[in-house]
């Protein structure tokens, strides 16, 4: 065809200008309520510990006690290979690194507990921990130090049941009151958890209490986000079949940051029983899909819940409970859910094996098609952008939790960390 001569066509420039008119709704619609991944780290877990237990070296403790139990239990390499099934290969290369992880940061993301965990005090008591809690978090952000300060830290309050809801409602405004009369401005590594909600409207009223504190301390309004923990079988499903937890992050009105599952009050809700009850179990892997393909393109992070079988007593139990959790987080990863619970620090070893396990698995195969999809080279693998996308969170994600190294990564696959969050789909943060 020659270029110089005019190409023809049928419908003219209005024809995409009216599609345009008609699309803008949709595309604003879109872009509201799908704008992607935020670009943070997202942690690889999540560790709970009752208020009243909480203090400035719980987590220093929790990564000397998981030391202790990997120096106890599997002093080397070869040690944890046996013990959780890791090829020996790889459990070479991932032995020093856990060993490193609990030493300069044992806790990726700590929730100091007023609900379960802690339970129903008197009113005075809870006040007390509400303002000690805030006290130790302000201390902690001021200085911190990733051996003793998660990159994430927050509270579980109580949830909006009727019973405890004002309770609840107290405790996260002391907490917020003295965080930010301690310091200028809320940490940006402040997390806030809401459990066991049950209808959209309890998202919203959370939402807005936290519009009213903003307003009332004058702060820029939105800032303040929370998780929602998935641990009823409304949250589901609702009583017309539609899935529910849509509806909630809707109702957070762009707060909502993580959907959480809550393994025991969900499994026993749909009547479970105790012996069961497992993040592995089918009605958990059906309410996990369902929030999986509700926070879809949101920007909203998935959780898997944990498993309370504890590392805990002689040799061989506590093998047979790190098998068991390294199998369970490694299944978990599988699914895309890359993130969990841990409920005790013997738990950390093998929540950190599995994870770098499954991020040194395949690396460098990821960085090789990614650098032959970057180069339009070719391969053996046709790889589309979609794909490229998967392959780029997947290497961005092992170096976010420190299973890999940039510099690797570059290495390997010529790309550094902006081209990768290019790939990605990754907002800047």
């Amino acid at each position: 065809m020659d270029p110089r001569e005019p190409v023809r066509s049928t419908l003219g420039t209005h024809a995409a200008k009216e599609v345009a008119d008609l699309l803008a709704p949709v595309d604003a619609e879109l872009a509201r309520r799908y704008p992607g991944d935020p670009g943070t780290r997202q942690p690889v877990h999540t560790v709970y510990v009752p208020a009243d237990v909480f203090g400035a070296g719980t987590v220093r403790t929790w990564g000397d006690e998981a030391l202790a139990a990997l120096d106890a239990h599997a002093p080397d390499a070869a040690s944890l290979a046996a013990a959780v099934g890791l090829a020996p290969a790889l459990a070479a290369e991932v032995y020093p690194r856990v060993r490193a992880k609990l030493r300069a940061e044992p806790v990726e993301d700590l929730r100091i507990d007023f609900e379960d965990g802690y339970g129903v005090r008197p009113d005075a008591e809870e006040d007390a921990d509400a303002l000690r809690a805030a006290h130790l978090v302000a201390a902690a952000c001021a200085a911190p130090d990733p051996a003793r300060v998660p990159a994430r830290i927050g509270i579980r309050i109580k949830c909006m049941e009727a019973a405890v809801r004002e309770r609840g409602i107290r405790t996260l405004d002391l907490f917020l009151t003295a965080l930010l009369d301690a310091a200028p401005r809320l940490p940006a590594r402040l997390v806030l958890t809401l459990p066991k909600v049950t209808y959209a409207p309890q998202v919203t009223a959370m939402a807005r209490l936290l519009g009213a504190f903003e307003e009332a301390r004058g702060l820029a309004p939105g800032g303040i986000g929370f998780e929602i923990q998935i641990e009823t079988a409304q949250a589901v499903l609702g009583p017309d079949g539609a899935a529910t937890v849509a509806r909630m992050i809707d109702a957070g009105q762009g707060r909502v940051t993580a959907l959480h599952y809550g393994t025991f009050d969900y499994s026993a809700a749909l009547g479970v029983s105790a012996a069961h009850q497992s993040p592995d179990h089918p009605a958990a892997d059906h309410a996990k899909a369902v929030m999986q393909l509700a926070a879809a393109g949101t920007g909203v992070r998935l959780s898997d819940g944990s498993t309370n079988v504890l590392p805990v007593g002689p040799a061989e139990q506590v093998h047979a409970a790190w098998r068991l959790h390294h199998h369970l987080v490694s299944r978990a990863l599988a699914r895309a859910y890359y993130q969990g619970w841990d409920m005790h620090p013997a738990h950390l070893p093998t929540r950190y094996a599995a994870v770098y396990a499954f991020y040194r698995a395949d690396w460098e195969r990821t960085a090789d098609r990614l650098a032959a999809y970057a180069a339009r080279a070719g391969g053996d693998v046709l790889d589309e952008p979609a794909t490229a996308r998967a392959l780029a969170g997947h290497l961005l994600r092992g170096a976010d939790c420190e299973a890999l190294g940039m510099d690797e990564i570059t290495a390997r696959s010529g790309l550094g960390r902006e081209r990768l969050e290019a790939f990605a789909g990754r907002r800047r943060a």
